[in-house]
C-alpha cells in the first residue's frame, strides 16, 4: 500500500513553519503558464485548491471568505449597480455577488484561463449559476492592464488575489490601486485580500498606507477563516466615501432585504458592523500605516 501524500502550504516558510494537509485523492494538478495548481480531496476540508503552495479555497469554509469579501462592500455602498472582480477564477466571489438582485453587471477579470476552465469541471456549485447569469462577464486578461485601460466604471471593486508573490504581486502596488481608483465610480469602494495580520503585518500596513494616500478612507475589516491559519484575516478597505463603513445594522438589514435576503452562513448585519471593530494589535497596524 502506497504511503499517503501530504501537501504542504509553504506560504509561511520564511517564518519557519508549514501547514500540511493529508490528501485523500488528487483531483487535478498542473503547472499552468502562470502558477502551480493542485486540487485535492481532504478529509476535513473537502475539496482544496492550492496555487503555488498557498491555499485558495476549500469547500468546507469558503462561505466565510466569499460572503465577507462580497456582501460587506456591496451593502455598505447601498446603491451598487456594477461590480468588478479582479482574480477569483474559481467563481466563488462571483457566485456570491450575483445573489444581489439589484446589480446590473458583474465583470470578472482572471489572468489564468486554465483556472476558470478547471473550475467549471471541479467547482460547478460556483460556476454553473455564474455562467447562467446574463449579468456576468468573464474576461481573461491581466488585472493591472484591465483597470488601467478600461472605459467602464464600477461601484464596487473586489480584488480576490493570491498573496503578493508571482503574478499576484502587482495587485499589491500603488500603480494598481491608483488604476482601480481611476475606474471607480464616485462614492465607490474597493476591498482586497490582505492576508493574516498576525503573520503578515507588513502586507496590511503597506496596502493601507497606499489606500490612505489615494482614497478618502483607507482601513480594513476582519473575518475568522479556519483555513487561513493565524487568526483573523484582513480585508483591505479603500473608499471614496468615509461614511460607507459607518452604517448601523438596521440600515444594512434594510439593504439586505432589498437585495433579496438571500441565505448566508456567516454574514449578518451585526457581523458586518462588528467586522470593523478591530483587535487592538490590528488597529495599531492600520493606524501606523503612513501615506505612501
Amino acid at each position: 500500500m502506497s504511503e499517503k501524500r501530504w501537501i504542504p502550504e509553504t506560504l509561511f516558510d520564511a517564518l519557519g513553519f508549514r501547514m500540511t494537509f493529508a490528501v485523500e485523492k488528487v483531483l487535478y494538478e498542473t503547472q499552468t503558464e502562470h502558477q502551480h495548481l493542485v486540487l485535492f480531496e481532504q478529509k476535513h476540508f473537502g475539496k482544496m485548491l492550492m496555487l503555488d503552495g498557498a491555499t485558495q479555497v476549500t469547500t468546507r469554509d469558503e462561505f466565510i471568505y466569499h460572503e465577507m469579501m462580497t456582501h460587506v462592500p456591496i451593502l455598505a455602498h447601498g446603491a451598487a449597480k456594477n461590480v468588478l472582480i479582479i482574480g477569483g477564477g474559481d467563481c466563488g466571489i462571483a457566485e456570491e455577488v450575483l445573489k444581489h438582485k439589484t446589480l446590473k453587471s458583474v465583470v470578472q477579470v482572471e489572468i489564468d484561463e486554465s483556472v476558470v476552465e478547471f473550475s467549471k469541471e471541479h467547482f460547478p456549485e460556483f460556476t454553473k449559476p455564474v455562467f447562467r447569469d446574463k449579468r456576468f462577464e468573464s474576461v481573461i486578461d491581466d488585472g493591472m492592464k484591465y483597470v488601467a485601460e478600461t472605459d467602464r466604471r464600477f461601484d464596487v471593486i473586489i480584488v480576490d488575489s493570491t498573496d503578493p508573490v508571482g503574478p499576484g504581486a502587482v495587485l499589491f502596488t500603488k500603480a494598481f490601486y491608483s488604476a482601480c481608483k481611476r475606474c471607480m465610480s464616485p462614492g465607490g469602494v474597493m476591498v482586497t485580500q490582505n492576508g493574516v495580520p498576525f503573520f503578515q503585518p507588513d502586507e496590511l500596513i503597506s496596502s493601507v498606507g497606499m489606500f490612505k494616500s489615494l482614497f478618502a478612507d483607507g482601513a480594513c475589516y476582519v473575518a475568522a477563516i479556519p483555513t487561513y491559519v493565524g487568526g483573523h484575516m484582513a480585508m483591505g478597505w479603500a473608499s471614496k466615501d468615509k461614511k460607507l463603513r459607518q452604517h448601523p445594522a438596521r440600515t444594512l438589514e434594510a439593504r439586505y432585504k432589498k437585495a433579496g435576503r438571500f441565505k448566508t452562513k456567516y454574514w449578518t448585519p451585526e457581523v458586518h458592523v462588528a467586522a470593523f471593530a478591530l483587535p487592538r494589535f490590528i488597529a495599531e497596524h492600520v493606524k501606523s500605516a503612513k501615506k505612501r
